[in-house]
C-alpha cells in the first residue's frame, strides 16, 4: 500500500508542475523561472520520498540496555514521581523510552512519537520529524507559486470554448488551493507543538499518557521556545527524555 501512495504523490506532482510548465502562465517565454520552479519541485518530491522512506526512530531491540540504564538513573532521583517507570512494548516487546509509542501500522515502536502520517505512509518521530517540517515548508512554498502560476494563466470568458482551454488550469488551480489550506495548518500547528516541546500524540492524548498524567508540570519537557527549537531543529543525536522530564520534575517550583 505505501509504495502505491508515493507513486500517487509523485505522479501527481509531475503531473500539475508538467501542466502549468506547458500551460500559457507566466512561465513561459523565460528560462529561469521554469526552471526554479521545476528544481523546487524536485527538491519537494525528493524531501517527500526521503521522509517516507527512513528511518523515524524505530526503538532497536539492543536499546534496551540502554533504556534500562536509564530507568535506573530515573528511580534514583529522589524527586522523581514513583509511579513513572519505562515499561514494556506489548506488542514488539523492547523496552520503550520515555515519549516512545507502539505503531500498529509500522509494527515497530517509535521514539519520540508524534503519529503516523497516511500522507508520507511512515511514522514521523524522532528522527525524521524536523525533516518533515522542511518537506511542509517547502511543499508550501511550491504550493504558492503554483497557485499564483494558475491563477496568472486564467483570463475570464463567458465562453464554452475558454471553459473547454483552461480547464486543466481551474482544476489545478482549486486542488491547490486545498493542498495549500491542508499544508499551511499542518505546518503552523507542527510549529507550535515543537515551540512547546509537545508532540501531536501527547497533545491528544495528555490524560492517557501515564508520565504526563503523574507528572507535577503541565508539561515536563517545556525548556522554553528557544531552547526548544534549538534541540528540535539543531540536535544532532537522539534525546534522553527521561533525565530532562525528572531533572524538570525535581526542580523547586
Amino acid at each position: 500500500m505505501g509504495h502505491w501512495v508515493r507513486v500517487a504523490h509523485t505522479a501527481l506532482s509531475a503531473a500539475l508542475a508538467l501542466g502549468l510548465l506547458l500551460h500559457p502562465t507566466e512561465l513561459r517565454g523565460e528560462l529561469l523561472r521554469p526552471l526554479g520552479f521545476a528544481l523546487l519541485v524536485l527538491c519537494s518530491v525528493l524531501l517527500y520520498l526521503k521522509v517516507s522512506l527512513m528511518d523515524p526512530g524505530f526503538v532497536k531491540p539492543e536499546e534496551e540496555e540502554k533504556a534500562g540504564e536509564a530507568e535506573g538513573q530515573s528511580l534514583e532521583t529522589p524527586q522523581a514521581p514513583g509511579a513513572v517507570k519505562l515499561r514494556r512494548c506489548g506488542y514488539c516487546l523492547v523496552k520503550q523510552p520515555m515519549r516512545a509509542r507502539h505503531c500498529q501500522l509500522c509494527r515497530h515502536c517509535v521514539r519520540r512519537y508524534d503519529h503516523h502520517c497516511p500522507w508520507i505512509e511512515n511514522c514521523v518521530g524522532e528522527r525524521n520529524h524536523p525533516l518533515f517540517i522542511a518537506y511542509l515548508g517547502v511543499q508550501l512554498v511550491v504550493l504558492l507559486w503554483g497557485g499564483h502560476v494558475a491563477w496568472s494563466g486564467l483570463n475570464f470568458q463567458q465562453s464554452w470554448e475558454w471553459l473547454q482551454h483552461n480547464i486543466f488550469l481551474l482544476v489545478s488551480f482549486f486542488l491547490i488551493v486545498i493542498f495549500t489550506t491542508v499544508v499551511l495548518l499542518l505546518l503552523v500547528s507542527h510549529l507550535y507543538l515543537i515551540s512547546c516541546n509537545t508532540t501531536t500524540w501527547e497533545f491528544m492524548s495528555h490524560h492517557r499518557i501515564s508520565y504526563l498524567r503523574h507528572s507535577e508540570l503541565e508539561n515536563p519537557f517545556d525548556q522554553g521556545i528557544l531552547l526548544n527549537l534549538w534541540r528540535f531543529f539543531c540536535s544532532r543525536h537522539l534525546t534522553a527524555w527521561e533525565q530532562i522530564y525528572f531533572h524538570r520534575n525535581s526542580e523547586p517550583v
